[in-house]
């Protein structure tokens, strides 16, 4: 038997639907939507706040307060118990409002006569969109069931939002999905393309959100509960045989399918006059909220299975379509986040990636630089604004997204892209030359690589060989360890397709923001710092002999050469060559074919490696500077920090004459030095580098043209000139200077 409280909420969504229907601007709908909320709960007042921009609300409509105040009260998220509720996305449900915790008195309002405050947040999947909130005269708190009402009507209003049946061209509010939108995020891979949207978690619209008939509804999502348990343990069934880890994710959505609790909150928020669809979706909005705020990472993987849970059912309800099947030829990839693993499934077919999460270097990056596809992270809103289908253009030049671009700025956008393709064609008339600048120096090039895919750019680039293949990638695109045999494979994969070319094998560097999902994350205050690399290999050193043992069966008799990572003193270097020599000496023993050559080298990422005794420096057989970690340390600037990433540059005066000296020290004792990094990829930075007397250059493939173009334009020994007189002149940075020097060799 229906309670009269779930009748009432029936009647009011009924009248909010008639009057969401009507054919009106959408000013004149929000005002007779507060008016039916406020008169269908006997409240003296009902007001909806609309975000205006990122940080501001604005009054949109209101019953009982001074309708003069519409469009003209503005709140920012840090003011006032409504920014408070659109902040905390929590509900706030006060008697005595003026007391509360937050309260901002507006005047123009004339809301100091109403003590009683309820705020809810209107909000879809974890996106804030606005406030809903009801007042009274007297001192009251609403009841839980007033609450649970404002909370369905809010998510009603959400998925009107959504739909654009809130607009009507009124200033306040466009139609969602329709307009030109220009984003910003943090540049993680350079380089521009233009494509369309696909969407890595394909939006689930809810067309219907307000049902007439509560019991086909709940019919409806009996049907669709009983068919998502079906297709859970027929993909059970499945993965029982193949893989472990699937299971585990599978059997936690088993549980979530067959959740008595979930299942019932559903059916409450369908009796009180919601579809199956927006119930579902209703509760998966609250389990996204909750996400945001939990710390415990156990917990918040447990929530992002329910989430996934909820897309499968939604899709089941309406019907729609989550295959990767209807990917665009010109796919750009927009997600949240995305895996490696996950990353790799889509292939080479992407022709760019913009991600609403992620960091300069997440696993995606790797990939994405692998890949020299641009990647763009950090781009506040966009898997809500984009729609799988999407006109999208992508600048990882600047850090900028053009969603549904304008044709003015579509036409400029094309013109940089042809620009950049005239480039490339001059590029490759100079593949098989040599890096030799006009003074007679050479500076040898090499490519970065992590994937076998790689491999094949290492003709076509140009470069003399693989400066750093990282070993990591394989480790970390899987839900399980990976045999050795399989590794075998792989290096001998590598070694073979390189041919005479030599490919430098760095050892697993884990740890920091390289975590497996095998392994149990360390609760470190400063990953960065931490437990990584080298160290874990010492620390752990099974995976670390099993890895050396692939690579020398790999091998097959042919050169090898391994390089140590995150080597910070001369000790971790001897200690790593003493796990290789156990494992040369046991495959000896073995009777295994043991390299023709193998050299060992070091990574050199932190400060207190260049200062390391002159011993070292005799011993090690060859130095990379890893650049981003080394400059990272040497700034004291976090390069995952956006606060400060940017602030500080490769040609401050200060770091340049750093890599001096360490290239002064590997003259001294003729011990190869080679720089490794983003940097190392950039023309500019790659010839103050090399002016530096660096003579070895790792970078990815399709950073070898430019590089080699630059270098073989200009004077290094003049160029080496500019600097020591910027040194001279006390300049923080030789930016300037060096672009003056470089505009009049044009």
């Amino acid at each position: 038997m229906k309670t009269n409280t779930e009748s009432e909420s029936r009647k009011l969504l009924g009248r909010l639907r008639d009057a969401l229907a009507e054919d009106s601007p959408g000013q004149q709908r929000l005002d007779k939507i507060v008016h039916l909320i406020a008169s269908s709960m006997a409240t003296h007042v009902c007001s909806i706040y609309l975000f205006r921009d990122a940080d501001t609300l604005e009054l949109c409509a209101t019953e009982g307060l001074n309708p003069e105040a519409v469009h003209k009260t503005l709140m920012r998220l840090s003011e006032g118990l409504v920014g408070r509720v659109a902040r905390t996305r929590k509900v706030v449900n006060t008697a005595d409002a003026p007391t509360t915790r937050g309260f901002r008195y507006m005047p123009e309002t004339g809301e100091e006569v109403f003590p009683a405050f309820c705020g809810v947040p209107i909000q879809r999947l974890g996106e804030t969109l606005g406030v809903l909130v009801v007042q009274a005269k007297e001192a009251r708190r609403y009841s839980d069931d007033e609450v649970y009402a404002l909370e369905v009507v809010a998510m009603v209003l959400a998925e009107m939002t959504e739909l654009g049946v809130l607009t009507g061209g009124d200033d306040y509010s466009s139609a969602r999905h329709q307009q030109p939108v220009l984003m910003r995020g943090g540049v993680a891979q350079e380089g521009v393309s233009e494509g369309h949207v696909h969407l890595h978690e394909p939006r689930v619209v809810v067309t219907n959100p307000i049902a007439d008939d509560p019991q086909a509804e709940l019919d409806r999502l009996g049907a669709a509960l009983d068919t998502l348990r079906v297709s859970v343990d027929q993909l059970l069934a499945d993965a029982r045989s193949v893989d472990r880890d699937q299971v585990e994710v599978l059997e936690t959505y088993r549980m979530f399918a067959n959740s008595r609790g979930w299942r019932r909150r559903m059916e409450e928020d369908i009796d009180r006059g919601l579809s199956a669809e927006a119930a579902v979706e209703k509760e998966q909005s609250a389990a996204r909220t909750r996400m945001g705020q939990v710390a415990d990472a156990y917990l918040r993987e447990r929530l992002h299975d329910l989430d996934d849970v909820s897309n499968r059912l939604l899709r089941i309800l309406t019907g729609q379509s989550s295959t990767a099947s209807e990917m665009p030829k010109d796919a750009i990839l927009v997600a949240r986040n995305v895996g490696p693993g996950e990353l790799l499934e889509y292939g080479r077919k992407l022709k760019g990636i913009v991600l609403e999460e992620g960091s300069v270097g997440s696993h995606a990056a790797i990939v994405a630089r692998a890949w020299a596809i641009p990647l763009i992270i950090n781009v506040k809103g966009i898997t809500t604004e984009a729609l799988s289908g999407d006109h999208i253009m992508v600048d990882g030049e600047q850090g900028i997204v053009h969603l549904r671009p304008d044709d003015s700025v579509s036409t400029a956008f094309r013109d940089k892209i042809a620009m950049q393709n005239e480039a490339q064609s001059r590029y490759a008339t100079i593949r098989d030359l040599p890096a030799t600048a006009k003074c007679g120096s050479t500076v040898s090039l090499h490519m970065n690589a992590g994937l076998m895919a790689d491999l094949p750019s290492l003709p076509t680039s140009g470069a003399e060989g693989v400066g750093l293949f990282r070993t990591e990638l394989q480790f970390l695109v899987r839900n399980q360890m990976p045999r050795r045999a399989e590794l075998v494979a792989l290096y001998k994969r590598v070694i073979d397709a390189a041919g005479e070319k030599p490919v430098v094998f760095r050892t697993l560097d884990i740890g920091s923001d390289k975590v497996l999902p095998y392994m149990k994350p360390q609760d470190e205050p400063n990953p960065a710092l931490g437990w990584r690399a080298i160290r874990v290999g010492l620390d752990k050193p099974g995976v670390l002999r099993m890895q050396l043992q692939a690579l020398i069966r790999a091998s097959e008799g042919r050169p090898l050469h391994v390089m140590f990572p995150f080597v910070a003193q001369f000790e971790e270097y001897r200690s790593g060559c003493n796990e290789l020599d156990k494992v040369i000496e046991r495959e000896r023993k073995l009777g295994h074919v043991l390299p023709s050559r193998i050299k060992v080298g070091a990574m050199l990422e932190t400060p207190s490696l260049a200062f390391a005794p002159r011993k070292f420096f005799e011993e090690v057989e060859f130095l990379s500077i890893g650049g981003n970690d080394l400059k990272q340390f040497f700034f004291a600037a976090d390069r995952e920090n956006e606060l400060v990433r940017k602030r500080y540059d490769t040609l401050n005066v200060s770091f340049l004459s750093f890599i001096e000296q360490i290239v002064l020290r590997c003259q001294s004792t003729e011990t190869p030095l080679s720089f490794c990094g983003e940097d190392a990829g950039r023309p500019i930075e790659a010839a103050c580098l090399a002016a530096m007397g660096m003579r070895s250059l790792s970078m990815r493939p399709a950073s070898i043209g430019p590089v080699k173009h630059l270098l073989r334009r200009i004077n290094l020994d003049e160029l080496k000139e500019v600097i020591d007189n910027a040194r001279a002149d006390g300049l923080q940075s030789v930016r300037q200077p060096v672009m003056d020097f470089l505009r009049n060799k044009d």
